[in-house]
């Protein structure tokens, strides 16, 4: 199973999908998607969360920029959704055995199909590090802006074909 994302649709609106197997029980990857201490290892910003359905969210990426969201599903440990601004994501961990399937799926509601390649690239390098998380390698903060390693992916899902144009914060 390849680690890249694919540009999907939802009802009909543009988004990105990832798969990615873990050699980790269901319960230790929920806690990752869905603990503020555990997201702040891999997750894009910092999470603030009541964590039921119906409960508020809030993403602070820095003191002057965040964004409110809202959980839509809990249904521990198999699917959890939240509304991020006006986008959707959605987790689903499923038992592979001793370890665990996990589906990505975010709904592309404010960019729309041009905010696939940058956001399937930030995606990519967000579950990599939840991958490292479990792993016992990653213990520092989650990837941060267009790095290198970023740009790297970037241009690696705007090659496949997957839409792009939305504006990148520090240009690619």
């Amino acid at each position: 199973m390849s680690a890249h994302g694919t540009y999907t649709q939802v009802d009909g609106r543009p988004a990105v999908r990832f798969e990615r197997e873990l050699r980790h029980p269901r319960e230790a990857v929920w806690r990752l998607v869905t603990e503020p201490a555990e997201l702040a290892h891999w997750f894009p910003c910092a999470v603030e969360l009541e964590l039921r359905v119906g409960g508020a969210m809030r993403f602070v990426f820095s003191p002057d920029y965040e964004l409110d969201g809202e959980v839509l599903e809990c249904d521990p440990p198999t699917r959890f959704a939240f509304r991020w601004g006006r986008d959707v994501l959605t987790f689903t961990l499923a038992e592979r055995g001793a370890g665990t399937g996990l589906e990505l799926v975010h709904v592309l509601n404010e960019e729309g199909a041009p905010g696939a390649a940058k956001t399937a690239a930030g995606w990519h390098l967000c579950l990599d590090a939840l991958a490292a998380r479990l792993d016992g390698n990653h213990d520092g903060p989650a990837p941060e802006g267009p790095t290198p390693a970023w740009r790297a992916r970037y241009a690696e899902y705007v090659s496949a074909g997957v839409p792009a144009g939305a504006e990148v914060p520090g240009g690619a």
